[in-house]
């Protein structure tokens, strides 16, 4: 019984996350197809894109520990870079992050029906399998920071295979660019992510509490491209020791009955069976 009721809790939980997250897109699209199209509106876009993100988050009913380890600097832009483990990600950060923002997302958010174009027309997309294409990117995050505009980076380049437990390697372009533009980096730790909405290739949605750790600001005045490894480094270093052991892994699937391993008999009587049919060993 409490196995069926665990279930149906997940099975309603994740339609009503589903709902809310949705609903106040739908409700805001004519408005935000309008503001797409004008580049001097694309602020009163962003602050939408946040409010849906705030609105959506409370509707979860998850509460959101935002830590900021020093105020961050307000006189020029920063670069943050976060690690990245979740289809939430960038919900979290619109709401964690003050300000009009700019992200870096891959090229398939812009094919999304209906949201993908907005998303295109207001931040920057990458083909990250392609040269042009991260060059572009970097060009237009340039040109960002210069009018003022933050820009967040996932400096992974894709969601880790072991979220909140191990971190892919970090690409060299973030830090780069903060070097050449002479901006701040401020790394970003979400923990606890995956947790909620794993990237398992569906919808996975677990209720979680959620955190955010904005940490100190590494300043790049007066350094060279040399200086690119140690804040690379310093960068994942600071962004990993926010991680918490327990959170390792993603949530299991939900099932009704309990799901039960191939035991070797098994294994081996299916062999068996397949040698006697003809089939090749897997």
């Amino acid at each position: 019984m409490r196995r069926l009721l665990r279930y149906i809790w997940h099975r309603i939980y994740t339609t009503w996350s589903t709902f809310w997250f949705v609903l106040p897109f739908v409700v805001t699209y004519p408005i935000q197809v309008l503001l797409g199209r004008r580049p001097s509106l694309h602020k009163h876009l962003h602050a939408i894109n946040r409010g849906w993100s705030a609105f959506a988050i409370r509707m979860w009913g998850m509460p959101v520990d935002i830590v900021r380890k020093k105020p961050l600097p307000r006189s020029q832009p920063c670069i943050y870079v976060s690690n990245h483990s979740s289809y939430i990600d960038i919900p979290v950060l619109f709401k964690a992050i003050p300000g009009f923002l700019n992200i870096i997302g891959k090229s398939a958010l812009a094919k999304v029906p209906l949201w993908g174009p907005v998303f295109g027309s207001v931040y920057i997309t990458v083909n990250r399998n392609s040269a042009v294409s991260r060059g572009r990117a970097m060009v237009q995050a340039k040109q960002s920071l210069e009018a003022g505009r933050s820009v967040v980076i996932f400096p992974e380049g894709t969601i880790s295979k072991k979220p909140g437990e191990e971190m892919m390697p970090f690409k060299d372009g973030a830090f780069q660019l903060a070097i050449a533009t002479g901006v701040p980096i401020v790394p970003v730790s979400m923990p606890l992510n995956h947790r909620f909405m794993p990237d398992v290739g569906g919808i996975r949605v677990r209720y979680t509490p959620l955190q955010v750790v904005i940490h100190e600001p590494i300043f790049t005045e007066g350094l060279t491209i040399a200086d690119v490894p140690r804040i690379r480094d310093q960068a994942f270093r600071t962004i990993a020791s926010a991680f918490r052991p327990e959170a390792a892994g993603i949530p299991e699937p939900s099932r009704i009955r309990r799901h039960r391993p191939a035991s070797t008999t098994d294994t081996a009587s299916a062999a068996e069976t397949n040698t006697e049919l003809g089939l090749p060993r897997s």
